[in-house]
């Protein structure tokens, strides 16, 4: 007979509970019926209904009944108006929020997912007859097989992690020290504690495994065509790479003196070490037929016209390496500087002593974040960044822990105005700002702000970087001919360009600033749309085999996280913050993988997908 002991408070309990429920929300898998999700939220709130009101108490679980005949496929679209009026019904007459906000839900469910309602009712089943995926492979753009690397760093294979990263990522080292880690975002492994350390498993094989000293898999017979790259970023170093491997000549021209974009001009060093970046740019150089032209500007050095004539076809990689300025009164003042070409400005060697200046920095990405840790190292007095709304601040949330740590002072709700300089020597003297209050939330979800009744304010600098955005150098294509709108090429999701036969873009340059892995996709997607536009429909080999996948026990571990120096050492200098994984916190790491590429995913014989 089972014992009874007695248990703790039953609040703690039930929250206890919650937090195993929020971690099944997070890694709710990508693919799965949005339907199904709306009715789990809908029964969420039935099961928080207090009961005192009919609208709520007993409208919910009507809403639920009709919402099951959908997803079951027993509706038509008489269904949908009901429960559109029903809900309706609730939201206007509901005592509360739970009533309110439940019934909200699924109005907004009906506009936003009106495809998928519909493909119910006509159909009987999901669009494209979804089912799971796996969420590390889906999220990653560039879709790189990340349970394979990981078994193969589980077998201490750091060789083959990297070959079976570069089958679709060529850049592994970069990734490794930069990349945002979408994969991680909806890790199974949050049903039993925290997601995988990804990028710190691909940081452990590349720091064991320098990447040019793993051989890269043999090209594929010559086919007489020739591909220019137009940037030697890591989009176009990518769409290289594989259109190298399949056969084709490849010529690279960058305008810089030495490849690799904003990895080499928009990083900084303690982030990414730009003797590592060379091991990933050399790997890919020396993998095929691959020439590089540096210091080599389309439109001065050579015409557009002229490119297409040398080649069979064109990939536009440019990125959007120019800081934008604001149309503000005082923006041409001296010591007011871009975020991204004060970033260029120090990888270039030029000498900026901040040394007894006071820096303000407008902006929250993590281009702005680099260059407020960028500013601290240069020895400036204080760094303080200022946003409008807490929105803003759309930079890694261990990057802005990181800044603060280094001493960057933080403000939000802070609009800016403009720029005082002085009459005599044109210096920004100060900026002024302006108080806002949060106002409400748009139907994005996102904060929108008003000005306070509080006055503007005069905030003293000596030195202001604006980290608000930067845009592509797009004048000469679009004299070419090439549609421009808003400063980016236009090009569809398969990177060709409309009405110009044979060339392609991808990457920050049509997109807008983005990621270095977004750029990397955009990369991929062009070779292989490139390769099938000259007729050809290559494959790459991947020279690597996996590990076959073994159950894991689901046991509760912590997750290893890659450490830093400690924060005074950092900014003394511009050397790599962070210290190596261990070899036991890489095999533990690596053996909490749920090889969910092999248990739990996708439509299998007999599963839900049948």
């Amino acid at each position: 007979m089972r014992k009874l002991s007695k248990k703790g408070n039953m609040n703690d309990r039930i929250d206890t509970v919650l937090r195993k429920v929020r971690g099944r929300m997070t890694s709710y898998p990508p693919g799965m019926c949005p339907l199904t999700l709306y009715r789990s939220i809908l029964q969420i709130s039935m099961n928080q209904s207090c009961g005192k009101c009919v609208p709520c108490r007993d409208g919910l679980v009507e809403v639920y009944d009709l919402l099951n005949q959908i997803i079951n496929g027993d509706a038509t679209f008489a269904t949908l108006d009901e429960i559109e009026d029903k809900c309706k019904m609730i939201a206007e007459t509901s005592d509360c929020a739970v009533g309110v906000v439940g019934a909200n839900m699924i109005l907004e469910s009906l506009s936003e997912f009106e495809d998928e309602y519909r493909s119910h009712i006509e159909r009987r089943r999901c669009i494209e007859n979804t089912s799971q995926t796996i969420p590390c492979v889906t999220l990653c753009p560039a879709h790189v097989d990340v349970p394979g690397y990981i078994a193969m760093i589980k077998e201490e294979d750091y060789e083959g992690a990297i070959k079976v990263i570069r089958d679709r990522n060529p850049l592994p080292t970069a990734c490794a020290m930069i990349c945002e880690h979408p994969c991680e975002r909806k890790c199974r492994r949050s049903l039993i504690d925290d997601p995988i350390n990804i990028r710190g498993l691909k940081k452990y094989a590349v720091d064991s495994v320098a990447a040019d000293k793993v051989p890269t898999p043999e090209p594929g017979a010559a086919t007489g065509k020739t591909i220019g790259i137009v940037g030697g970023g890591p989009s176009g170093l990518t769409a290289a790479y594989f259109l190298s491997l399949m056969g084709h000549e490849v010529h690279i021209y960058e305008e810089h003196e030495k490849l690799g974009g904003m990895l080499r001009y928009g990083i900084p060093e303690y982030r990414l070490p730009k003797e590592r970046l060379d091991q990933d740019i050399n790997a890919i150089i020396n993998a095929g037929n691959i020439k590089v032209s540096n210091n080599t500007k389309i439109g001065k050095d050579i015409s557009f016209e002229e490119l297409r004539e040398r080649h069979d076809a064109l990939y536009i990689g440019i990125g959007a390496q120019i800081g934008n300025r604001m149309p503000v009164d005082g923006a041409d003042a001296e010591n007011v500087i871009p975020a991204a070409d004060f970033l260029q400005k120090v990888a270039l060697g030029e000498k900026i002593d901040l040394t007894g200046k006071k820096v303000v920095l407008i902006g929250g990405g993590n281009v702005a974040m680099d260059a407020a840790r960028t500013a601290a190292r240069l020895n400036a007095e204080s760094i303080h960044v200022f946003t409008r709304k807490r929105d803003d601040y759309t930079a890694l949330q261990s990057e802005i822990e990181a800044a603060m740590q280094e001493g960057v002072r933080f403000r939000t709700l802070l609009s800016f105005l403009n720029i005082e300089a002085d009459k005599e020597t044109n210096q920004v003297k100060a900026v002024w700002l302006q108080p806002e209050i949060v106002a409400e939330y748009d139907n994005l979800g996102m904060m929108t702000t008003e000005h306070s009744s509080n006055y503007p304010y005069r905030f003293l600098c000596d030195y202001l970087i604006l980290g608000v955005g930067q845009r592509s150098d797009a004048e000469c294509f679009e004299k070419a001919g090439i549609p421009v709108e808003r400063g980016r090429l236009k090009a569809d999701e398969m990177c060709m360009i409309k009405d110009t036969p044979g060339v392609f873009s991808g990457g920050d340059c049509v997109t807008g600033p983005s990621t270095a892995i977004n750029a990397i996709a955009a990369g991929q997607v062009a070779a292989f749309n490139i390769d099938e536009y000259l007729g050809y429909h290559h494959t790459v080999r991947l020279e690597a085999s996996i590990p076959p996948a073994l159950p894991n026990p689901c046991i509760p571990t912590g997750r290893a996280e890659i450490e830093e120096k400690d924060p005074f050492e950092r900014r003394e200098n511009f050397d790599h913050v962070e210290l190596p994984m261990t070899c036991e916190e890489a095999m533990r790491e690596s053996g909490r993988c749920l090889r969910c590429d092999h248990y739990g995913c996708g439509a299998m014989e007999g599963g839900r997908g049948e």
